[in-house]
């Protein structure tokens, strides 16, 4: 996330899609001729699990406004792992908070391979979010 990030803030928004179930529900949209806002930049995925806690701090300081990391929830093929990434998430809140970086601008919703309403309905949140609390502020 070199300078490109920057430019694009303040409302960058990261998505990080499982690639078993989230990324086919971003596909979805597409497949349904929806569309999503064009400062939605996704990113297939593993298992969000993966990312350390420091990744989310280091994306808010180089100019992502929010992330929303979509998972496959409990039906995660990786054994443990959301729930393992909900306790990541709350050690990530409290750096945030420390930091004082808004917790809305980070989220762990499940979406599920045909789950286009659903994936709209979070970016258009996130992206209602990062307007209302502007560009985040280098932690």
């Amino acid at each position: 996330m070199g300078s490109q990030a920057r430019k694009n803030a303040p409302d960058t928004i990261l998505v990080l899609a499982t690639e078993s179930c989230a990324y086919p529900g971003a596909d979805s949209v597409g497949q349904a001729h929806a569309s999503y806002p064009a400062n939605v930049h996704i990113l297939k995925v593993k298992a969000p699990v993966l990312f350390p806690e420091h990744f989310y701090l280091d994306c808010f300081k180089k100019g992502i406004a929010g992330i929303i990391i979509m998972s496959c929830g409990e039906e995660c093929p990786y054994e443990g792992a959301y729930k393992a990434m909900a306790r990541r998430l709350d050690r990530v809140y409290e750096l945030m908070k420390e930091k004082d970086l808004d917790i809305r601008r980070l989220r762990l919703t499940a979406i599920c391979t045909v789950c286009n309403r659903a994936f709209l309905n979070e970016v258009n949140q996130m992206n209602q979010i990062v307007k209302e609390l502007g560009p985040p502020v280098a932690a």
